[in-house]
């Protein structure tokens, strides 16, 4: 198992928490991001950095990851390919995404991105990352690690 990040939206608080973990369980992390990115010197950390561009990032995590990986985003869309591949998918607040409750994710938001393309005014975005998001994820990402990393 390896553990796939979308690095360029994650929260630098999250790839923190990755970091340690990757250390504590040699669980290999590799963050994708289309600029250069500065991690920790470790053998169990890497970066790919690929070019500018829309989903450039997306599709070479999709490219990549095997079933059983653990892909870290928020971005709904690339979720479901990791899923429909075999791997997992966990957000940066800690929402593990399954087959079960992608399509609802990915309907909803269809229907907002339709909203906002309607003109509809939507007001705000996401709420800031809170304490609570962090320990969330870092819960979450334990669970994922004690019941997966074995298993590799």
């Amino acid at each position: 198992m390896k553990i796939w990040v979308d690095a360029d939206a994650c929260p630098v608080v999250v790839k923190e928490i990755l970091y340690r973990a990757a250390d504590r369980t040699g669980v290999q992390l590799t963050l994708v991001a289309n600029q250069p990115l500065s991690t920790p010197t470790s053998s169990h950390i890497n970066t790919v950095q690929v070019q500018q561009g829309f989903d450039v990032a997306d599709d070479e995590i999709v490219k990549r990851c095997e079933p059983g990986d653990l892909v870290i985003t928020s971005d709904i869309p690339l979720a479901a390919e990791v899923i429909e591949k075999g791997a997992h998918a966990l957000s940066p607040r800690g929402e593990l995404h399954t087959k079960e409750n992608i399509g609802a994710r990915l309907n909803m938001r269809d229907f907002l991105d339709t909203m906002r393309s309607s003109g509809v005014e939507m007001s705000g975005g996401p709420a800031a990352f809170s304490q609570r998001d962090k320990q969330e994820f870092a819960n979450n990402l334990d669970r994922f690690l004690t019941k997966y990393a074995d298993d590799s």
